[in-house]
């Protein structure tokens, strides 16, 4: 007994010395930070006394996962200094600790808290993965952790499938067989994805992994390419790919003068896909109405080819226009799709062994895919994409919202960091007691231009719910834009000091109470009302310093969702991140989260200075806090091979709609048929408000474009090809990203020189007024509804 209480006693006292040394190290790197007389042989000096105080705390508690990775990151922070000073020699002495440090700690942390620990290792794996030493590392060491931690990063993981690197790729191929043998159901549609690739290479490599995963779950396999195909089938019919494929055409012969671009890469794979002949109803039906008038078009190119007589091209144009104008008509009054008519094989898709997209959880019954509804609704925007609904093997049925001409990766990553965010505020004393959390829904890529989205319940976006709101009170939808015509014609040419008197002009005109009166009208009683605005109300505060952080654009009152329920706010539509709207060309955004008066005046009778105040504060105060954590994350965003977030490209991808999860009588998003109807955020409108050049087609002479917009908008998710800049270019930009993010985490996003660090109270007192200002405010796009 005496034996096991000294045992005990020197435990404790181990720990305790294991603690002293972690807190010792913290000490001294935060005096050399708060030195500003530094040098770099000073830095030398002090990382390396401040890594063995880490690493004598590890050595007096094996178990003291703190220490594990405060060593971890120490390492990871010096490499990254003397990259940064080009002294690549004395940054590669420590990445095999840094590994070692990070599988440790990774290993001793709770799920919740390791994904930035994962993202890092990531990091070093595919920086110096090829180096003999750092591979014999990491081969050591990945028997040491669960397979589970992997499901966090999956798309990571995906993303580096092809690497060139054969060590590199080998350890990739062999890990995700691994995590497709233990969770299949985790690792089959992101793998759909890259089996798709267009990249030869990364088609190969997915299909490696699919290889090793048919040989013990054949029907699995077999089934998720057949869902995922016939999906990317119904997400893009013929008739839109048509109708997309010959308007890009139109602008690269009657622009660019570029017959090949146009004809081979553009026209001919559809004229070829119309050869081979239908496959479904609806394409036979395209083949009938469309067929013979694309033949006589594709032979007239092929006339061209050989002779280059410009009545050949003319005439293959006086086609396709006919077919375009037919097309046009055809898509805009489609507003339902029967299943057997677009994918008959769906149809016959019955008791599956796929899961249902999005549901499959660690330790959870997994719930499978019973049939897919036979009726999919086409929701009326400028995409057209569908309410599909899936039956689940647990009685439950599954709405999603298939969208083609669209990436969603971005979004995916997005909701990861989201995740990351929600497990701070929870595991938080004060944060967590509020129930402070932001929203998240299931996204999942189907391939590189479609992807299903979780459909959101029982939501309306703000534009809808105003919408409604002045059409019962018979107020005008753009009645301060009207104010601000009359009184200001030419607004746009206007100086700054007559923009703000416009402006103020059109808010003394109009109350601005148009949310504040949806909430009492919505909510059955009062004390009903009084909980649905304090939750909206922390809502929004928890987005807005969210949204600042992850430098998220683009905050319209179509990307704004209202929960009828408990009255939370919802984001959808992550496209513009890293302040990207705050650096384009035209219109760029001066404000840093909107907070508009209608979102002001439906808070609490305090506005600003209650709930709203005091929650930004809370949340800043935990993201400061977890800044490395938060830092890990987006550098892994900002640097993953697939995704560059419009780092350098201000274009928008093709596919762009703000539809997303709705329609009138559930969740709502944007209604491109709303803006239409009213003038506000039109998709034209909102290209030239980012700086996109407008698409000359002379095929208006014929007109053969559409009444709303051209088919050549982008949607700035993801632009995969970097034409036009190189590698050095994209990280730089990639460094001053980083070191933006770095400084609003660490209060010096107001400073010049950096020196000066704010406390939180006075960084979001700086950011509320920002935000308020009208001076910001009236330089704002007039769809971005800064009145309202």
């Amino acid at each position: 007994a005496s034996r096991k209480a000294s045992d005990r006693r020197d435990t404790q006292i181990s720990r305790l010395q294991s603690k002293c040394y972690l807190k010792r190290g913290q000490w001294e790197m935060a005096l050399f930070e708060a030195d500003r007389s530094r040098k770099e042989k000073d830095y030398a000096e002090t990382v390396q006394r401040v890594i063995d105080f880490y690493q004598y705390a590890t050595h007096c508690d094996q178990k003291n996962q703190r220490a594990w990775h405060a060593w971890a990151l120490m390492n990871y922070q010096v490499i990254a200094h003397y990259n940064k000073i080009n002294r690549p020699s004395l940054a590669l002495e420590r990445v095999v600790p840094a590994i070692q440090g990070f599988f440790t700690s990774i290993q001793l942390q709770r799920k919740g808290q390791r994904l930035q620990d994962i993202l890092r290792l990531l990091h070093l794996w595919f920086e110096h993965g090829s180096r003999q030493a750092v591979h014999k590392a990491l081969v050591n060491r990945f028997e040491t952790i669960s397979i589970d931690v992997w499901l966090d990063v999956i798309p990571q993981l995906i993303a580096r499938i092809q690497t060139a690197d054969s060590k590199n790729r080998k350890l990739v191929h062999d890990l995700l067989c691994r995590i497709g043998k233990a969770h299949p159901q985790a690792l089959i549609y992101p793998l759909a994805v890259a089996s798709k690739s267009t990249s030869k290479r990364r088609r190969k490599a997915a299909l490696n992994v699919f290889d090793e995963m048919r040989q013990t779950n054949p029907v699995l396999v077999d089934q998720s390419m057949l869902v995922s195909s016939e999906l990317i089938r119904v997400a893009i019919l013929w008739h839109e790919l048509w109708q997309e494929a010959i308007e890009e055409a139109s602008r690269l012969w009657f622009e660019e003068q570029n017959f090949n671009e146009m004809y081979y890469n553009t026209l001919l794979p559809l004229h070829k896909q119309l050869l081979a002949g239908p496959t479904t109803i609806r394409e036979q039906r395209f083949h009938q109405v469309f067929g013979q008038c694309l033949q006589m078009a594709y032979d007239r190119c092929k006339l061209y080819t050989l002779h280059q007589r410009t009545e050949d091209i003319n005439r293959a144009w006086d086609y396709y226009s006919t077919v375009f104008k037919k097309l046009s008509k055809e898509v805009q009054i489609t507003n339902e799709l029967e299943l057997d008519e677009v994918s008959p094989k769906l149809v016959g898709a019955k008791n599956m062994v796929l899961a249902v997209p999005g549901t499959y959880e660690v330790g959870h019954p997994v719930v499978r895919i019973a049939s897919f509804v036979p009726t999919l609704k086409v929701i009326d925007s400028k995409q057209h994409p569908r309410k599909l609904k899936i039956l689940g093997s647990d009685g439950k049925l599954y709405s999603f919202l298939l969208k083609g001409h669209e990436d969603l990766r971005q979004d995916e990553r997005v909701m990861q960091l989201f995740g990351l965010i929600n497990s701070f505020l929870d595991q938080d004393r004060e944060t967590g007691q509020r129930d402070l959390s932001i929203r998240r829904y299931a996204v999942i890529p189907l391939s590189v231009q479609s992807g299903l989205i979780e459909w959101v319940p029982h939501c309306d976006t703000l534009h809808l719910l105003i919408k409604d709101y002045r059409q019962r009170k018979k107020i005008l939808l753009n009645i301060e834009q009207r104010i601000m015509a009359q009184m200001a014609p030419d607004y746009q040419t206007l100086t700054l000091i007559q923009k703000i008197e416009v402006f103020r002009r059109a808010l003394s005109d109009t109350k601005g109470e148009d949310l504040a009166k949806v909430f009492r009208l919505q909510s059955g009683s009062a004390e009903s009302w009084l909980a649905r605005r304090s939750n909206y109300t922390r809502s929004l505060a928890v987005m807005s310093m969210v949204g600042y952080i992850l430098g998220l654009g683009d905050r319209h009152p179509c990307n704004l969702m209202l929960c009828r329920g408990n009255g939370k706010i919802v984001h959808i539509d992550f496209g513009d991140c890293f302040e990207v709207a705050m650096n384009r060309e035209k219109f760029p955004e001066k404000i840093p989260f909107r907070l508009t008066r209608m979102l002001e005046n439906a808070m609490e009778v305090s506005g600003i200075e209650g709930i709203f105040r005091f929650t930004c504060e809370a949340v800043m105060r935990v993201l400061r806090d977890n800044k490395e954590s938060v830092m890990a994350v987006l550098e892994a965003f900002v640097y993953d091979p697939l995704i560059n977030w419009r780092l350098l490209d201000n274009r928008r991808r093709k596919g762009e709609d703000q539809d997303a999860k709705s329609d009138e009588s559930d969740s709502s998003s944007s209604d491109e048929g709303e803006r239409k109807s009213n003038g506000y955020y039109d998709t034209k409108d909102r290209k030239q408000r980012r700086g996109d050049k407008a698409v000359p087609n002379r095929m208006l002479l014929s007109p053969l474009r559409h009444d709303d917009d051209s088919m050549m908008g982008h949607r700035g998710s993801i632009v995969r090809a970097m034409i036009g800049h190189n590698e050095r270019t994209l990280n730089t930009q990639a460094l001053r990203v980083i070191s933006r993010v770095e400084n609003k985490l660490t209060g010096r996003d107001f400073t010049v020189s950096g020196h000066n660090v704010l406390d939180v109270r006075t960084q979001v007192q700086k950011l509320i007024l920002q935000a308020t200002s009208h001076k910001n405010l009236c330089q704002c796009y007039i769809g971005w509804g800064p009145f309202w």
